[in-house]
């Protein structure tokens, strides 16, 4: 459980030392440093310092607005940090997630952001009511007109909220993204990487992947060559290699039902059907993502899935020189 700390100034002319000393005094391992406009979301430093936090982490600042300019991000930010299990420390201001004072401040802050944009809201639609009234047309002029540096800056601030989306759960699928490409082609990349998200997370696209990782590679928040081409051959490869993999694991659970998805890996690996990765143990989400396909092909007619940990064991099935047995 590490304190990673971040500093912000605005300008090239003005001094970090005064935020770093503090962030150093008060144990912080880590630091990330920006010269940015606090209004802007989009800021690398501060998106690396989100993605460097693990389960258990303190995000650390020596005072609010280093961190945000509007409640809203603020607690966009924080929100964000609570959700993934780590926690956000305000030095100079009353606010630590990890204690239950901080959580009230924060609760409280929440509840004057949800009242200031009801407020924000109806001075809105008023406004927008009476430019009707007088015939003048709503939207942003400088876009209607095509001006590119309007243009510009809305694309940034897609860019930004695309980020800002991608960031919290970035540690359930970049790290398995990484192990997998750029050896494996993308359908097999995403068949893997939505097998392993958590219930309820919204499934990956390869169109959506690839956006993503790329948008990722342009803040230096992933390596470029997981979008290099996969290798010549090894997508046909990869794909004859699956599927005999499904058909032993639809064999498996047909043959023994009571098995669980580390009993089904530990046979693959025993009659050589190693995981596509490469590693040594197949993780029980790749074992349920073959059992699925076997199901979507018609090889297992059962909707169980194995159970993850069982009390016993089953005995391992006798191997044969001829390899296991094909699924009817």
């Amino acid at each position: 459980m590490s304190l990673i700390g971040y500093a912000r100034v605005s300008t090239e002319e003005q001094d970090l030392a005064p935020q770093l000393d503090a962030l150093r005094a008060a144990g912080c391992t880590e630091l990330f440093e920006e010269h940015a406009s606090g209004a802007s979301r989009a800021r690398p430093q501060l998106q690396a310092a989100l993605a460097r936090i693990r389960r258990g982490d303190t995000l650390v600042v020596a005072r609010l607005d280093r961190l945000a300019r509007s409640l809203a991000h603020l607690l966009q930010v924080v929100e964000d940090l609570r959700a993934r299990g780590a926690h956000f420390r305000s030095l100079a201001d009353p606010i630590d997630t990890a204690g239950p004072s901080g959580v009230l401040v924060l609760q409280m802050l929440g509840a004057v952001a949800e009242f200031e944009r009801s407020l924000i809201q109806e001075r809105t639609k008023a406004g927008l009511r009476a430019a009707k009234a007088r015939g003048r047309v709503g939207g942003n002029p400088g876009l209607r007109a095509g001006e590119p540096e309007a243009l510009r800056k809305l694309a940034a601030a897609r860019r930004a909220g695309r980020l800002a989306g991608l960031l919290p759960g970035l540690d359930e699928w970049l790290p398995l993204v990484r192990r997998l490409r750029p050896a494996l082609p993308w359908p097999e990349v995403v068949e893997q990487v939505n097998a392993a998200l958590p219930k309820g997370r919204r499934p990956f696209t390869t169109a959506r992947l690839v956006r993503s990782l790329r948008l990722l590679a342009a803040e230096g928040l992933a390596d470029e060559a997981l979008l290099a081409a996969t290798p010549r051959g090894q997508s046909r490869r990869g794909g004859l290699a699956r599927t005999r993999a499904v058909e032993v694991a639809a064999a498996l659970v047909s043959s023994r039902p009571g098995m669980t998805l580390a009993a089904v890996g530990t046979e693959l690996v025993r009659l050589r059907h190693h995981p596509p990765q490469g590693g040594a143990v197949w993780a029980p989400s790749s074992v349920k993502a073959l059992l699925g396909r076997a199901r979507a092909q018609g090889l297992l007619s059962t909707p169980t899935t194995p159970a993850t940990s069982p009390a016993v064991e089953p005995p391992p099935a006798p191997a044969t020189r001829d390899g296991p047995v094909r699924a009817a």
